[in-house]
């Protein structure tokens, strides 16, 4: 059974840059003809797909956050990460990591396996 699992911290001030890592267990990140995506629910609002690493290491971004994220893989580890910079209170949300064979998807439905979450707040 695939696991995964958001880590980082809780708090971040704005402007500067949010870290998250996902960490992925009972499967490997570089099989399987998954995508390993990051997605993100606002408070009140729907799920938003931000971008994804497949499992050749290629990167896929959300062109409304293109210019501020960056998804990258340690595969020794079996991780993946997201980083998002100039965050801003907007960026508020519950962040989760997901795979799917499927990219930019916006439902649940379309992932086999996600983690639970992990809340991120952008406050001074």
């Amino acid at each position: 059974q695939v696991q995964l699992r958001e880590s980082g911290p809780g708090l971040v001030k704005p402007s500067q840059t949010l870290s998250l890592t996902c960490t992925v267990s009972g499967g490997s990140i570089t099989s399987g003809d998954y995508y390993w995506s990051w997605i993100r629910q606002p408070p009140g609002k729907g799920l938003e797909w931000m971008g994804a690493i497949d499992y050749i290491g290629y990167t896929h971004y959300s062109p409304s956050l293109r210019s501020r994220t960056s998804i990258s893989r340690d595969t020794s580890k079996n991780q993946f990460t997201l980083q998002l910079s100039s965050v801003t209170p907007q960026d508020t949300a519950v962040y989760y990591c997901a795979a799917g064979r499927s990219i930019r998807a916006s439902n649940w439905s379309d992932y086999d396996y996600r983690g639970q979450g992990t809340q991120v707040t952008v406050s001074s």
